[in-house]
């Protein structure tokens, strides 16, 4: 973990420099031994196919069910005059299961409110750390990892959460694998072949995790994950630049790497849909923070994720209402999608996940408001005009179309 540079010394501008290591780090208070845990001895084999596990896709470790459940309505066209929805995209990084029941607790939020999310699935988590010499990353060593293998009990949790996730009609996609953020075999140094080797290895990871554990009585993941998956975010967001053509050539349908995002409506770079984590107010403060969980964190106990207990109630407060008053600019002024980026970690007594949960119940309910994933909000960017869009992208952040909707979008 890198030192972390104060919003407020860097000004207005947040540049690479400062979201190096702020993007969080996965669960980077994992023993990178990995943890001990009920082991799964079993012989392998390719299951035998019922009809609840669709068309097995190679080793049975996935398999093709047909049609995602539980999507929107297919998209439509705003109507001239008519109010953009407020998106809301709230995303995972790492997407494990490790023993602190958050996966299953935010599905069952997630369920209740109606919202679907985005789930960045660290590739390495369903690879066992006996096996870990099968992982080659890019300019590291063999089987190296910036973040811990899971035990065997926590990949089986998270096989059953992330098929569950599918399900329920969320998205996976990946964080790739070994969370390398510093040194010569930082992400932010690897080529686009560098990434397509990276990304390789995720999707072999997550397609065959059947033969790499041996487990042959549990049910494949109900989908063809080659097909699923169509974006990312990068280690501490970086290395973006070398990572889109990489993308591009795969058919990937947008990136969630850029550091430092304002809240306006996206354009695309080298053909994807350009979706940062923005900066958003800090109850406070007079510089603003980046819209995920460990970004607060840096800001409020300078990296500690254990440190003066007798602050948590008020930390808490204060990351509650900076979701909230990034939600609240957009959603008053120019309707621009927010993104927000969270951990799957108990970080400061677990303050944070409170936070992301008590600002999504204040979110969800209101008019126009839609919690989606990133790949679903592709799916409407992809149906609109694009001169249309090109008008949304006029307004700055905070600002209110002059004269109202319907006279805005009549000047263009």
């Amino acid at each position: 973990m890198r030192d972390i540079s104060r919003r407020g010394v860097l000004g207005a501008g947040l540049g690479a420099a400062a979201a190096i290591g702020i993007a969080g780090c996965g669960s980077f208070n994992q023993d990178k031994g990995g943890r001990a845990g009920p082991g799964g001895d079993g012989k392998g084999g390719k299951p035998s196919p019922s009809k609840s596990q669709g068309r097995l896709i190679g080793d049975g470790s996935t398999s093709d069910t047909g049609k995602q459940p539980n999507q929107p309505p297919k998209p439509v066209r705003l109507e001239p005059g008519q109010t953009p929805p407020q998106f809301v995209i709230f995303s995972w990084d790492g997407a494990g299961e490790v023993g602190n029941g958050l996966f299953p607790r935010f599905l069952e939020l997630a369920r209740n409110h109606d919202a679907a999310m985005t789930f960045f699935l660290s590739g390495l988590y369903l690879l066992p750390e006996s096996k870990k010499t099968i992982y080659r990353p890019p300019n590291n060593g063999i089987g190296a990892s910036d973040i811990g293998y899971l035990s065997d009990g926590h990949i089986k949790e998270t096989l059953k959460y992330v098929r569950q996730a599918w399900l329920d009609g969320h998205e996976i996609g990946t964080h790739f694998n070994g969370h390398f953020c510093g040194g010569s075999g930082s992400v932010g140094n690897w080529s686009p072949a560098d990434w397509q080797n990276e990304i390789d290895q995720a999707v072999k990871f997550v397609t065959e995790w059947r033969t790499n554990t041996g487990w042959k009585d549990m049910d494949p993941l109900p989908f063809d994950y080659r097909k699923e998956l169509v974006g990312a975010r990068t280690p501490c967001l970086l290395g973006q630049d070398k990572l889109l053509p990489t993308a591009k050539k795969l058919g990937w349908r947008y990136d969630a790497s850029s550091p430092g995002g304002r809240q306006m409506w996206p354009e695309k770079r080298q053909g994807l849909w350009d979706l940062p984590l923005q900066q958003i107010p800090f109850p406070g403060h007079s510089f603003e923070v980046l819209s995920m969980d460990y970004n607060i964190l840096a800001n409020q106990s300078n990296n500690s994720t254990k440190g003066m207990p007798e602050r948590y109630p008020g930390w808490k407060k204060q990351a509650t209402e900076a979701y909230l008053a990034g939600f609240n600019r957009a959603y008053e002024s120019n309707r621009a999608p927010f993104y927000i980026g969270n951990h799957f970690e108990r970080w400061n007594g677990g303050i944070y996940m409170d936070a992301v949960e008590e600002a999504l119940k204040g979110m969800t309910g209101k008019k126009d408001v839609r919690l989606v994933s990133f790949r679903q909000f592709c799916d409407w960017l992809d149906v609109q005009d694009p001169q249309v869009l090109a008008k949304l992208r006029t307004l700055e952040v905070g600002q209110s179309p002059a004269g109202g909707w319907n006279t805005f979008f009549k000047a263009a």
